[in-house]
């Protein structure tokens, strides 16, 4: 039988699209079967939480609203096109995907923040509803990312004779997030920690990367 080989441009395509599909379907069934910070259980050390933030991964507001858009639009244009020179290059499928993932991640977040107030009605007491009749909760670009995914995998208190947080609950992991968080996430450990090479790459290292690919 004959094998089917996926170049790796089709891959980083099938990448973004898969995550944009598990992505913006989690955020969508959230919005619209639960009430803005309800949570359900699934094991002890995972729930569904309905949250919304203005910010960036995790739930982080560092920046105007306006300006993370626009920032998250420009960033994802840039790495569109790194992402074809790397295609282009014949860089490796594992760097390929890493950076699908990191371009997929970002858009997922972007189309919140451009659509979703204007699609979605406020989640605020109530279930929102789509495409609402009296208009959407917020203007083009203003719209809120929704996050779900809460790990609380375990909690202890700190020993009274440390200084500062002696006595102090420790929860991990606090943070509130999204498929498209966990996408840019993976993508950027997997860079780091299997090519750190590729980074700021010089064009005897392009020339080692064509020669180990053939």
């Amino acid at each position: 039988m004959n094998k089917i080989q996926l170049s790796k441009g089709k891959i980083s395509v099938i990448i973004i699209f898969l995550v944009l599909l598990v992505d913006q379907f989690t955020k969508i069934w959230v919005k619209t079967h639960m009430v803005l910070h309800e949570s359900f259980e699934i094991t002890p050390w995972f729930y569904i939480c309905f949250t919304e933030n203005n910010g960036m991964a995790y739930g982080l507001e560092l920046f105007n609203k306006l300006f993370l858009t626009g920032f998250r639009i420009v960033a994802v244009i840039a790495f569109s096109y790194y992402l074809y020179l790397c295609i282009k290059k014949k860089y490796s499928t594992g760097f390929i995907c890493c950076i699908a993932l990191i371009i997929a991640g970002a858009s997922g977040n972007i189309i919140d923040s451009v659509f979703y107030g204007k699609i979605f009605s406020s989640s605020y007491g109530q279930l929102a509803t789509m495409f609402p009749q009296d208009g959407g909760y917020a203007p083009f670009f203003y719209g809120k990312v929704v996050d779900m995914l809460y790990f609380p995998l375990f909690k202890f208190n700190w020993p009274q004779w440390l200084p500062f947080v002696g006595g102090q609950e420790y929860l991990f992991f606090r943070p509130i997030f999204n498929v498209a968080d966990s996408a840019i996430t993976v993508g950027v450990i997997l860079l780091f920690i299997f090519y750190r090479h590729h980074l700021g790459d010089s064009g005897n290292s392009e020339k080692k990367e064509v020669l180990k690919n053939k």
